[in-house]
């Protein structure tokens, strides 16, 4: 390994957009943020080193002999994080990058590339919530954080037009296009920079010919290159190397060694492209590689199925490599349940409570319509009531291995039905018990309105429900009126309010409905809409028994007592149904 002469960013920027740089199979994906990108460029423009980099030189001859990716270089958080597989035609040498990919792929993104990232509470599946970025740098004044000096920041095309006495927003990709330095005194001058007066023009002055400076001139990117053509040795390197910045997950280390050890398949390109199915079920769910690599040492009926290195040695690796479509198998037919159960990334609050299920569809064949068919009704009920209990009672919470294991023993020996009662046995009078107490079971009712464990509690009390439909949460006594000025309005005492605005989101006023019964229902005083929606009484009835409505006074003076008496439903219910 030797240390060679340095080159400037816009170097290293124009060998990874030829393909000449490239990313090794082992390395991770691209895991940096845009305030880490800022950061970094940040620190550009202030001299301060960004430490060397490690690069391996691969010979023409053998480029074909691995697997190597593209850089990323339009990062989108939903739609295209994951590298590209780089064609190869064995005729040029390249370089692939053992350390400080992150650096540049920040530094590509940030001046050839843009950053899409989810705006917050915004839906996962609107298209509008990932707007495209560019790096920007603000150049007529620093940055009002005091641990920055430049203002750096990603911005949409509309937000990098607005300029005002405090702003004036250079895309940083367009220093690529200045060819000497005199260009950065030819845009100031057709930018008119110097009527936001003397101290703004001096600072974007300086600024950007320091940018040109960073990005033309100055030899930032120091590295070593490696020479040897053994994978053994470069991987223990590339491991080696990998234990600051951004710490390698296991699963990111795991999925490098498999990458290698698999035979048949790629592994990287079946887990990350098997990952992006799963998550695309239903509503959407949040799996990552980790989930998958550990359902892997599971459903392989490995002994030790603890998260290490060790488990993911060569011998371990090409079983899991045989077992790979009945697992990944198993993985899909266990999330597409929890879909048609009516869950999804927000309500599925462990997903380590997929693995026993997976695992117990893996032992039956995994039938293609377990979560349709009627002669499956049975297990269906069973799974479902013990997903619901594990959630609630957070068994999965701490150390996992310790409940999996016994979980997966009671499975591997039952008959094919799925064995509720062997596992309630197995873990009885343990920390993980999943047994409820009086107290556990009051301590629901303080769930409150669209929260993760709110969706089992309520789920839980519907058993009837066809699941592969919408069902809202929805509040029985409308969320509008729970306002100090309404209530008042309303007629309820002072004394009251407290308790209304207390209650009015908690389980005892909320029930599933229909979506379409739900958008009629709206904002209707819930009193005149019961009988408006259920004129005959006997209709009526059914209603309240099925949504465990008190033979009460409905009207809004009444909530409190209402309340009371659901609460009371609520748990006798809930009890019967654990029973």
């Amino acid at each position: 390994m030797a240390f060679v002469e340095p080159i400037t960013i816009k170097d290293a920027l124009d060998n990874v957009h030829r393909k000449a740089f490239l990313l090794p199979a082992i390395q991770r994906e691209f895991v940096w943020s845009p305030d880490q990108i800022e950061r970094l460029f940040d620190s550009l423009m202030r001299d301060y080193p960004i430490s060397s980099f490690l690069f391996w030189e691969v010979e023409k001859s053998n480029t074909t002999n691995y697997q190597f990716y593209e850089f990323v270089r339009n990062f989108h958080e939903r739609d295209n994080k994951h590298n590209q597989p780089a064609d190869l035609n064995g005729e040029s040498s390249i370089t692939a990058i053992l350390d400080g990919q992150q650096r540049l792929t920040s530094l590509y993104v940030g001046l050839r590339g843009s950053y899409a990232y989810k705006i917050p509470h915004k839906r996962w599946d609107n298209d509008l919530a990932f707007p495209e970025r560019k790096l920007c740098l603000n150049l007529i004044l620093p940055s009002d954080n005091s641990d920055l000096e430049y203002d750096f920041r990603f911005l949409t095309k509309a937000e990098a037009k607005q300029r005002d006495e405090d702003h004036f927003w250079f895309v940083v990709g367009d220093i690529l296009n200045f060819k000497e330095a005199v260009d950065v005194n030819d845009f100031l001058l057709d930018q008119e920079i110097t009527t936001f007066g003397k101290e703004k023009s001096r600072f974007a002055n300086k600024t950007l010919f320091k940018l040109y400076d960073v990005i033309h001139k100055h030899k930032s990117i120091n590295f070593f290159l490696e020479k040897d053509e053994s994978l053994d040795k470069v991987l223990n390197i590339f491991i080696r190397v990998n234990s600051g910045g951004t710490q390698l997950n296991y699963s990111d280390l795991l999925l490098s060694i498999a990458t290698a050890q698999w035979k048949e398949r790629n592994a990287r390109e079946e887990i990350t492209s098997f990952v992006d199915e799963i998550n695309a079920i239903g509503d959407g769910f949040n799996i990552d590689k980790d989930f998958v690599l550990k359902n892997c040492l599971v459903l392989g009926e490995f002994k030790d199925i603890a998260f290490k290195v060790d488990n993911f040695n060569q011998k371990n690796m090409l079983l899991i490599e045989k077992g790979w479509e009945d697992i990944s198998k198993a993985i899909r037919g266990a999330v597409e349940l929890l879909s048609s159960l009516g869950y999804h990334r927000d309500t599925l609050t462990s997903n380590n409570a997929i693995i026993p299920i997976a695992y117990y569809l893996k032992k039956i064949g995994t039938p293609s319509n377990f979560s349709i068919a009627s002669k499956y009704e049975t297990n269906r009920k069973s799974i479902f009531k013990w997903l619901v209990i594990v959630l609630l009672k957070r068994i999965f919470s701490g150390q996992p291995d310790n409940v999996l294991r016994p979980i997966r023993e009671v499975i591997s020996n039952a008959s094919d039905d799925f064995p509720l009662d062997e596992i309630t046995k197995k873990l009885k009078g343990g920390t993980k018990s999943i047994s409820f107490d009086d107290d556990e079971i009051d301590t629901l009712l303080y769930y409150q309105y669209a929260k993760a464990y709110t969706y089992s509690v309520l789920a839980f009390l519907y058993p009837a429900l066809d699941f592969r439909n919408k069902f809202h949460q929805d509040h029985i006594f409308p969320k509008k009126l729970f306002t100090r000025k309404t209530l008042l309005k309303r007629g309820i005492k002072e004394e009251q309010i407290e308790f209304y605005l207390d209650n009015f989101n908690c389980l005892a006023n909320l029930q599933l409905l229909d979506g379409v019964p739900n958008q009629e229902k709206s904002g209707a005083d819930f009193e005149a809409w019961i009988i408006d929606a259920y004129p005959n009484k006997k209709d009526r009835k059914a209603y309240m028994d099925r949504n465990y409505i008190p033979d009460v006074s409905l009207s809004l003076d009444n909530f409190q007592e209402f309340i009371e008496e659901r609460e009371k439903l609520i748990v006798a219910a809930f009890k019967k149904l654990l029973a």
